[in-house]
């Protein structure tokens, strides 16, 4: 479960430039639909980084909303507290590419230093330490973040300079940086025909002079001067575009259920809350040319017959968020969004929305649950969004990734796209690849590489050059792959006849000095947290798996634990409500079947092979 059910929430003292600033956050946000979690944020940054009791109570009372549902929205969400807290907070993130690189030295090194653990402020009110599921910068990897900015490849000696330079006041602009983890290379044949990065590094993201400049806008001017919403609903159908969030839904196929649908209102969203651990790409294309992603959100607005668009951006995103907005901005003021878009009958608007900490948000509808103000709770599907979505109304959701196809399928045909890639899976992709590697990195290439291919040419083959031994594909929701799987080709149907997935791209390569046990004990420990506790499958399932993996990594396990948990996480995919819980299945499985004697080691012989769990 995400937060403890005890918590002190003190009132606060409120300067009169503070009570001025907080009136006229609530002012701003009065009266629009799904305000809340704005004006919690703005809240809360306004109170020096904390929800005091007595402005909880203010809010409740201004905008006609019962207390006790504010707190349940306020320890709902991990970014929001009820306590104090100091000027700058720093995350830690436990991930487990974060976690096989070293994050617990992170941690012990923070504590050393600041003299405080997880969850205390500093004497001076400075810092105060927190944890983080995941800050999706998996490519420099061990990193933390102290407010907006993430700091990576870290070490005792690095932690120590941030630090200072903190505490002189040498406070880094999250604004000013060109990004918030690695580079993309652009010396390989395969970025230099690149779709998705195209200009990613090249031109000024907060510029859409620069945009235009390699083209930018001409799909979308394309479709509204001269295409159907129909015929832009078939060419992308004809592309065989599927969803790069991981579900891998055909893209074509979504809008056409919503496109003939009468209703006042519909509705695009992006979902931009790019919470699974290992998964980093969506952030390149936000922070290094928002104005590809914006293009593909109209044409898709302009597709459906959507009067608006959501781009929902996980809250640890500073930067991409503020290059977003910039990016909306400029579109408004060049005639590409508003009324009467490019002086046709086409009206589209866009509105940048931040989640506030939860993973479970990544699913579509409760990011739609989000965005209208409540706790991220999956709904019950059927109905599906594209028929009765964001406030009840027709909504297409689609990934970053996903979206910033369509201006080249648009642009240069179904037919182009379909040169690239295979039979099963056409187009290019955006893999991710993290862990034990020389070089963590991004990559676009059209779908079919192998593994082998992404760790020894693109990844730079094993880091210290200690021998692979497993690789959990597609992000944490899926399963292992072990040497026998490395020439498997990444598309959709070879990854899913191995035990594995393509899933959002991500590849985290693990060496022979990697205990499996530890590995999933720190994936279930991660999906136990980030459960929203609706339903019981999840809420008890993923509680009971990560205590019996504890007891297993402590040399207390039975081998009875070993079908216990396949048959548990079984039953939770069959039953639970949303993804979430039917997610380890896939990797209690596979990691059992493929290298049960490590298991078996740890619970018959009281060792763990590689000397990482203390037994």
């Amino acid at each position: 479960m995400r937060r403890p059910a005890v918590f002190q929430n003190p009132s606060k003292d409120l300067s009169p430039s503070e009570v001025a600033h907080l009136r006229q956050i609530i002012e701003a946000h009065r009266g629009k639909k799904g305000a809340l979690l704005p004006l919690l944020t703005e809240a809360q940054q306004a109170c020096g980084n904390w929800l005091p009791a007595n402005v909880l109570a203010w809010i409740a009372d201004e905008v006609d909303v019962h207390l006790s549902y504010l707190y349940g929205i306020a320890t709902f969400y991990t970014m929001f507290s009820l306590e104090p807290r100091g000027r700058f907070i720093i995350r830690v993130c436990e991930s487990p590419a974060c976690h096989i690189l070293g994050s617990e030295t992170v941690l012990e090194a923070l504590r050393s230093l600041l003299g405080i653990r997880e969850g205390q402020t500093t004497p001076d009110g400075l810092f105060t330490l927190e944890l983080s599921s995941c800050l999706g910068v998996c490519e420099v990897a061990p990193a933390m973040q102290i407010n907006e900015v993430v700091f990576g490849n870290l070490t005792r000696e690095k932690i120590e300079e941030v630090l200072d330079r903190y505490r002189r006041g040498d406070v880094v602009d999250y604004r000013r940086l060109p990004g918030s983890g690695g580079r993309v290379r652009t010396d390989w044949e395969v970025h230099r025909r690149a779709l998705l990065l195209h200009g990613v590094g090249d031109i000024d993201p907060e510029s859409i002079d620069d945009y235009l400049a390699i083209g930018g806008y001409e799909a979308l001017r394309k479709v509204v001067l001269g295409m159907s919403p129909e015929e832009v609903v078939e060419e992308v159908k004809a592309s065989g575009l599927r969803g790069r969030g991981g579900a891998g839904f055909p893209t074509g196929m979504k809008w056409s259920f919503t496109l003939p649908l009468k209703a006042p209102e519909k509705y695009v969203i992006c979902n931009a809350d790019e919470g699974e651990p290992g998964t980093f790409k969506d952030r390149y294309i936000m922070e290094g040319n928002p104005h590809r992603l914006l293009e593909g959100l109209i044409i898709a607005g302009y597709a459906i017959g959507a009067c608006k668009g959501f781009i929902y951006v996980r809250g640890e995103y500073a930067l991409s968020m503020h290059r977003l907005r910039r990016a909306v901005e400029q579109a408004r003021e060049r005639g590409f969004l508003g009324e009467r878009i490019l002086g046709t009958s086409f009206s589209f608007d866009v509105e940048i929305r931040s989640g506030a900490g939860a993973y479970v948000c990544g699913e579509e509808t409760a990011l739609i649950e989000s965005i209208e103000g409540l706790r991220g709770n999956p709904r019950v599907k059927p109905p599906f969004p594209g028929v009765r979505g964001l406030w009840a109304m027709p909504t297409v959701v689609n990934n970053v990734e996903t979206l910033a196809n369509v201006p080249a399928i648009v642009k240069n045909g179904a037919a182009w796209y379909r040169s690239f890639g295979t039979e099963d899976s056409p187009g290019v992709k955006l893999y991710q690849i993290c862990g034990h590697v020389n070089d963590p990195q991004i990559v676009e290439a059209p779908l079919g590489l192998t593994l082998r291919e992404l760790i020894e040419v693109y990844g730079g083959g094993m880091k210290d050059g200690i021998p692979f031994k497993m690789c959990q594909t597609g992000g944490a929701s899926f399963g292992f792959f072990t040497a026998e799987h490395l020439d498997t080709v990444m598309d959709y149907a070879s990854m899913q006849k191995k035990g594995g997935a393509l899933g959002s791209g991500t590849m985290l390569v693990m060496n022979e000095r990697t205990c499996v046990v530890d590995v999933v004990r720190n994936i279930m420990h991660f999906f136990q947290h980030e459960s929203c506790g609706f339903c019981t499958p999840c809420r008890r399932g993923t509680r009971v798996l990560y205590e019996t993996l504890s007891r297993i990594a402590q040399g207390e396990g039975r081998e009875s634990d070993l079908p216990m948990m396949i048959d548990l996480a079984q039953t939770m995919s069959a039953t639970a409500n949303c993804a979430l819980a039917m997610s380890p299945i896939f990797f209690v499985r596979t990691t059992i079947e493929r290298l049960k004697d490590e298991y078996l080691a740890h619970i018959v012989d009281k060792t763990c092979p590689v000397g990482v769990c203390a037994l």
